[in-house]
């Protein structure tokens, strides 16, 4: 099979009338454009002419109004000295160490103390549960599956817990979010 340069290759002629253009466009002199150069120099005169009435206007140009100020006396003074030393009488620094201060810390032991759960799925076979679990523990933390019998039937719970504080919940969620594990929600510990 022989190689063939098509971008270098010269167009075939097709029929005798293709021909004949081309021999009658090629001899054909070249005319001089004249009706572009008559709007070349229409558009030249328009220009000149704007530019001569402008520059040439009856309006006589107003004299520039001169107001005068009086002479400022320049006043020496010494590029050494310094500015005057300004009086301050601060008193807030004896207040505050005098001062004492008394924070109200509201009495918790009324209140419920409750541990929180974190919940991080809910499935309906037991195997998909234990895979989370799983996941789970490759993160460094325990889980735990509860089978739970609700109105819909039954239900495997993965549940983390229980926390004291709900700021220990949350880490170990922050824990799981950087591992993947999404979607974990947090709540009061139920049996």
């Amino acid at each position: 099979m022989t190689n063939r340069d098509y971008a270098n290759r010269k167009p075939a002629r097709k029929g005798k009338n293709s021909a004949r253009k081309k021999s009658s466009k090629g001899n054909a002199p070249k005319r001089f454009p004249i009706l572009l150069l008559l709007i070349t120099l229409t558009g030249l005169g328009g220009f000149g002419y704007l530019l001569w009435t402008l520059s040439s206007s009856d309006e006589p140009t107003p004299a520039p109004v001169v107001v005068e100020q009086p002479e400022k006396k320049p006043v020496k003074k010494d590029p050494n000295a310094l500015p005057p030393v300004p009086k301050e009488e601060w008193t807030y620094l004896e207040e505050l160490e005098n001062k004492k201060v008394e924070v109200d810390i509201p009495d918790t032991s009324d209140q419920p103390k409750r541990p929180y759960q974190m919940q991080c799925g809910s499935f309906r076979k037991e195997s998909q549960a234990n895979e989370l679990k799983a996941i789970i523990a490759f993160q460094g933390l325990e889980a735990q599956v509860r089978k739970v019998k609700g109105s819909s039937g039954i239900w495997y719970k993965v549940v983390l817990g229980p926390y004291d504080k709900k700021r220990d919940a949350e880490r170990q969620r922050h824990v799981l979010q950087n591992g993947g594990t999404n979607g974990c929600q947090i709540w009061f510990w139920e049996s």
